[in-house]
């Protein structure tokens, strides 16, 4: 049985390649007329960049900036959820210790009930 050829969009570059490639790209002045030379596609080369700069000097991917995003805004939304019950909480606490006090004065026993039950 013969292996049939991946397609292009599929097709897996040597190393060697991508590292001259993005090499050249660095002093590159026409990215399309280096894509052409080297047959890849011109966006080929800028997702090789990225990746190459990315695991370099450990910057992260749009997907990953995207992904913590995410996660700071959801993190920020349960912090502001939070607050707000530990406000609520707060004053209630508030409101019952005042009410203690009212009711220590007066000689009657403190109780958080409603009178006349």
């Amino acid at each position: 049985m013969i292996p049939k050829e991946r397609p292009s969009r599929y097709r897996k570059y040597p190393k060697e390649l991508r590292a001259k490639a993005l090499e050249r790209l660095k002093s590159c002045t026409n990215v399309t007329a280096l894509a052409k030379e080297l047959g890849v596609d011109r966006t080929l080369l800028y997702k090789w960049r990225e990746r190459m700069e990315a695991n370099a000097g450990g910057k992260a991917t749009r997907v990953e900036v995207r992904e913590r995003k995410q996660e700071i805004d959801e993190l920020k939304r349960l912090l502001a959820e939070k607050t707000l019950e530990v406000d609520f909480f707060k004053g209630a606490l508030q409101r019952i210790a005042a009410r203690r006090q009212n009711n220590i004065g007066s000689g009657e026993k403190a109780s958080t009930r409603k009178s006349g039950n």
